[in-house]
């Protein structure tokens, strides 16, 4: 049963001060880890929505069946051990004497309702259980998946399936995912209650995150980090002055004009790393009428020569070298160094053609260009803003009249999810480190479940589906591969996306603060330590 009200006005309190958000350690004794970055999470709901910042915090909450080691490798987590019966079964053996939060144990039927949970259409975390049919109990402490097919990165996607409490969830009437492009307001979308090492003690939209250790953990941390203090502080340079004042202690989105300042300041360390995160921009493909447009009665995003005009007119070694200060990897694949699947060979970038692009727009019936609207937000990725003002100063040289729409992440990303746009700007992190996540999730028609969750142009390929289809029962590696580089590249060649760059996100922190730069930008807090 739905709890169904409307966010309340704490969702648009302004940022208050630092002094207010970063808080002091609970006790003489407690270690706390006071974390900056520019994007607030979204939920608490684990099963809501796929946006990386809130995986991030809520993984200290909330755990799956298994989980990745530091080098991304996957290891048991609230599963022990696990076998495969048949292609199409496998039979998971879960941890015993595991406590929720609240002291309720785990158990089987949990690990059943939160596949029931995880899968309800206004959710976008479905693909995490792709191709996974049923999950049945086998006794309280050993489940079965019943696969379509058989799935050669299972569980790879079974890391970001969260287990929730049944009995919590029911008796706090959140026995259903929260709608948030609705605006809605659920029990478990303002309240976690996990297994996880951190408890988390209190949120305070764009103000504050509070979390303490889990004393009954079933686990050990590898830090000393008793209590986290997370902090989104959307103003590039109130950030950094927070972190060089000493009062955050590690910022993991830095302004790409600071990070030579920040290397060089003895009372820091930066650490560097590539992000399996490609930013793009999505167009509608399906609309009858492109909406915020000046063409009445079609829309010019169907035609692939307006597409690739976009794309050929986009100087992407300018927005490297000037708007992101060296820090990003021009794009012409939709999947980053890292992910398995992705090439040099692959993703070599076209030259720049302004009189390209003029041409191919003539062709289409489009000579003097015409108007659209790009949403973007304003506080999620590195630069997103400057990026997209950018991309308005090129894209007008070949005639064509953008006007920019930026917003914060939580208003934008509602409004895009509803199909209001006509250009978009989202940046997708890899979290399986498989190309066919990207495929299924960007590539794919659109459809209830997983399959094109977050194809929000709603472009349709039905060559394309299929080859992500068959890569996603295909076990053969030669075979498998050969059909993510096809899907990849048709995915180029059709310009079904503007794609610009994988980003380069170091994070910079305090000389006492030790942790593992992690490319799927998800700092872990147990492994952290504060001296």
């Amino acid at each position: 049963m739905k709890v169904a009200r409307r966010f309340s006005a704490v969702f648009a309190v302004a940022f208050a001060a630092i002094t207010l958000s970063i808080g002091a350690a609970t006790t003489a004794s407690a270690v706390t880890l006071k974390w900056g970055a520019q994007n607030d999470i979204l939920t608490l709901d684990p099963h809501s929505q796929n946006h990386s910042t809130t995986h991030s915090l809520l993984q200290h909450s909330y755990e799956g069946l298994v989980r990745y080691t530091k080098d991304f490798q996957v290891e048991p987590c609230l599963a022990t051990r696990w076998q495969q019966i048949s292609p199409t079964q496998w039979r998971f053996t879960l941890r015993k004497g595991v406590k929720f939060h609240d002291g309720s144990p785990f158990t089987a039927d949990d690990v059943v309702f939160s596949y029931g949970r995880i899968i309800q259409p206004q959710g976008t975390n479905q693909i995490y259980v792709t191709g996974v049919k049923e999950v049945k109990k086998v006794d309280d402490l050993t489940v079965d998946l019943i696969l379509s097919g058989p799935n050669p990165v299972l569980l790879r996607l079974l890391v970001d399936f969260r287990i929730m409490s049944k009995t919590w969830s029911v008796k706090n009437k959140s026995e259903n995912i929260q709608d948030y492009k609705a605006r809605e307001e659920t029990y478990a979308s303002r309240n976690a209650n996990g297994t996880g090492p951190y408890v988390i003690k209190s949120w305070e939209p764009d103000k504050r995150i509070v979390l303490s250790a889990n004393t009954g953990w079933w686990d050990k941390m590898q830090g000393n980090v008793t209590d986290v203090i997370y902090t989104p502080i959307k103003a590039d340079a109130t950030r950094v002055a927070a972190l060089l004042a000493g009062d955050v202690d590690l910022v993991t989105d830095l302004p790409t004009q600071d990070v030579t300042r920040l290397r060089n300041d003895p009372k820091l360390k930066v650490l560097d790393g590539v992000e399996v995160r490609t930013i793009f921009i999505g167009l509608d493909q399906f609309s009858p009428e492109l909406l915020y447009s000046n063409v009445k009665g079609k829309n010019p995003f169907k035609d692939v020569r307006v597409r690739k005009a976009l794309n050929i007119s986009v100087d992407r070694d300018a927005i490297k070298r000037v708007t992101m200060r060296g820090l990003s990897i021009p794009a012409a694949i939709m999947v980053a160094p890292g992910v398995h699947g992705y090439t040099t060979e692959l993703d070599k970038v076209a030259a720049v053609d302004v009189e390209g692009a003029k041409k191919l727009l003539a062709e289409a019936g489009y000579p003097g260009g015409f108007e659209f609207g790009l949403d973007c937000p304003n506080n999620r990725y590195v630069n997103d803003e400057e990026i997209c003002q950018a991309l308005v100063g090129m894209w007008a040289k070949v005639g064509l009249k953008v006007k920019l729409n930026a917003q914060p992440m939580a208003s934008f990303i509602a409004k895009v999810q509803n199909f209001d746009h006509s250009a978009y700007m989202l940046g997708w992190g890899v979290a399986t480190f498989d190309a066919h996540y990207t495929l299924q999730s960007l590539v794919h028609t659109k459809t209830k479940g997983a399959d094109g969750s977050f194809n929000l142009g709603r472009f349709s390929d039905a060559k394309l589906d299929a080859l992500i289809d068959a890569a996603a029962v295909e076990t053969d590696v030669k075979k498998r591969d050969a059909m993510l580089t096809e899907g990849l590249v048709m995915t180029r060649e059709n310009h079904y996306y503007v794609t610009l760059h994988h980003q380069l996100r170091p994070w910079a922190m305090k000389k006492n603060v030790t942790t593992i730069y992690k490319s799927d930008d998800r700092p872990e807090s147990r492994y952290a330590r504060v001296e």
